[in-house]
């Protein structure tokens, strides 16, 4: 099978580097691109100016205390005290290493900071914490201090300093440069604390670990600048994670007066049994607020009537004679198929072992579907996902660019791992999926995850309201309607998360306290599209 590509249309995404990949696109671009450090370092500091700045409001006469430790992060500090007295604020820089132990690029920032006047003072071993409290209160504290190099856990005299800043922080306006200082820029986790700032500014991209859930108390509001590394450092080596964008709007056909149901796509979704039909409504209902034209939920024909109860939108498909999903279901369908352009399966299917039968003979239907030439992309979503997990040999016979869709706890099956074990590292579990894996995935949870090979797209929106049962039943259904319009599995997973997303984000307006059904979540999708298709 062809490796999938490496990622979609880099214009759809922002790239979302490790700490690593960042520091070997400085690499490059300075020994590669002979760009000089010491302007890289200057060009940081003015983008971190230009952020406070435009974060805090005037700077003139305001007193800003500058924590600068020892490396690059220091030297962003040290830019940035000079610009400040530019600016008629009081800068005083606290530096946690001799003078004379300054290198390179950092050292040559903190002598001009000097010569134009800058106030910097020794913050000697084992005085850091005293030194801090013993400070006047400033206007602004700015955490220079480690930024994205940090890894492992913070030294006794680091995790003074952060016990220090953050001390200081809660009577004033709390800046980070790259990153807030002792928290993971690969995990997202406080290596044991981390700096709580109100803003924190991003040289360039975001690292990974800053745009994690689990770092926004840390991080506050991440603001992004660039520096001024070409985009063929990037291009040469892309970064393994990109964030999700609005811009995946773009990749949606918009809609011509000439436009009938049979061009909006058709979409099947296999599941409802006794006692679990909602979930197979809720799928098949964000299907139809997303735009699919026909949706037709094929379910066990004696549930038929309550698949279609309170719901004259959608069509239904008795398959077999019981209740429950059997093989001889299998037999009733397979005439069907090409009639759909997205295949559903999951949702309310139940975990029966006749369930689980059924399923095993779905990926040679669709082998003989594909043979007379119906493409038809495919999701496995909710109980399907939990027969796979039971039957890994089952996962070999999918096709390629099937998209799955777990959640934290279904994903641990599916990798023979505790959930707790998942959410610790998401992102190292996705890959370990990948890996091993050709189809498209899609993580759910907060900063839901999407890939396929060695890219993964993560979305940047969290929000409370989309922790409801029957969610992602509803994600399912979007996915297959961009699907069913003819939009490749991996963009229109990418696409289909952010679009949900942002209907969680909409429906915290009206229901802060969250309190919205999944139904809610559905009939919002039409008005997010409202305001986000591109003109």
């Amino acid at each position: 099978m062809p490796k999938p590509p490496r990622s979609m249309q880099p214009g759809l995404f922002d790239p979302l580097p490790s700490p690593a990949e960042m520091s070997a696109w400085d690499k490059s671009a300075i020994q590669d691109f002979g760009l000089k450090a010491e302007l890289l370092m200057e060009n940081a500091g003015a983008a971190a100016l230009a952020v406070l700045r435009e974060a805090y409001g005037p700077l003139d006469g305001e007193l800003v205390l500058l924590v600068a430790g020892g490396g690059n992060n220091g030297g962003d500090a040290f830019v940035l005290a000079r610009r400040l007295l530019d600016e008629g604020a009081e800068p005083i820089v606290l530096h946690t290493r001799p003078i004379s132990a300054y290198r390179a690029e950092a050292r040559y920032h903190l002598d001009l900071a000097r010569r134009a006047g800058v106030l910097c003072r020794h913050l000697t071993p084992g005085r850091a914490k005293a030194v801090l409290s013993s400070c006047e209160a400033p206007d602004i504290l700015v955490d220079g201090l480690l930024g994205t190099g940090f890894s492992g856990e913070l030294s006794p005299e680091a995790l003074a300093l952060v016990q220090g800043m953050n001390a200081l922080g809660t009577n004033c306006f709390v800046l980070a440069l790259d990153a807030p200082s002792g928290l993971d820029g690969l995990t997202g986790q406080p290596r044991p604390e981390a700096v709580r700032a109100d803003v924190t500014v991003a040289f360039h991209a975001p690292k990974l670990g800053t745009v994690l859930p689990q770092a926004a108390p840390y991080v506050g509001s991440l603001i992004t600048r660039a520096i001024g590394i070409p985009r063929a450092v990037m291009d040469q080596t892309p970064p393994r994670q990109v964030l999700l964008t609005e811009r995946l709007f773009s990749l949606l056909p918009p809609p011509n007066a000439e436009m009938h149901k049979g061009r909006a796509g058709h979409v099947l979704v296999l599941g409802g049994s006794e006692g679990l039909t909602g979930a197979a409504q809720l799928c098949a209902l964000g299907a139809l607020r997303a735009g699919a034209g026909l949706v037709t939920v094929g379910c066990p024909r004696g549930v038929l009537a309550e698949v279609k109860a309170g719901i004259p939108d959608i069509m239904a498909l008795g398959l077999g004679q019981g209740r429950t999903w059997t093989p001889d279901c299998m037999d009733s369908l397979i005439p069907t198929l090409g009639r759909y352009d997205c295949v559903v399966i999951g949702p309310g299917l139940g975990r029966n072992q006749e369930a689980a039968e059924f399923l095993a003979l779905f990926p040679r239907a669709f082998a003989q579907a594909f043979d007379k030439g119906w493409a038809t992309p495919c999701i496995y979503d909710a109980d399907a996902l939990f027969h796979l997990a039971q039957n890994p040999k089952l996962m070999s016979e999918l096709p390629g660019d099937a998209v799955l869709t777990p959640h934290p706890g279904e994903m641990a099956r599916l990798l023979g791992m505790g959930m707790g074990e998942v959410q610790a590292d998401r992102v190292t579990a996705a890959h370990r999926f990948l890996a091993t894996h050709p189809q498209v995935l899609t993580l759910k949870g907060a900063g839901t995850l999407v890939g396929q090979g060695e890219i993964l797209h993560l979305s940047p929106i969290v929000t409370p309201n989309l922790a409801v049962g029957g969610s992602g039943d509803v994600l399912a259904g979007v996915i297959a309607a961009i699907l069913a319009r003819g939009i490749k599995p991996l963009p229109a997973a990418a696409l289909g998360v952010y679009w949900h997303g942002l209907c969680g984000l909409a429906l915290a307006q009206d229901f802060p306290g969250r309190g919205n059904l999944p139904t809610e979540i559905a009939h919002t999708l039409p008005l997010v599209l409202k305001e986000h298709m591109p003109c």
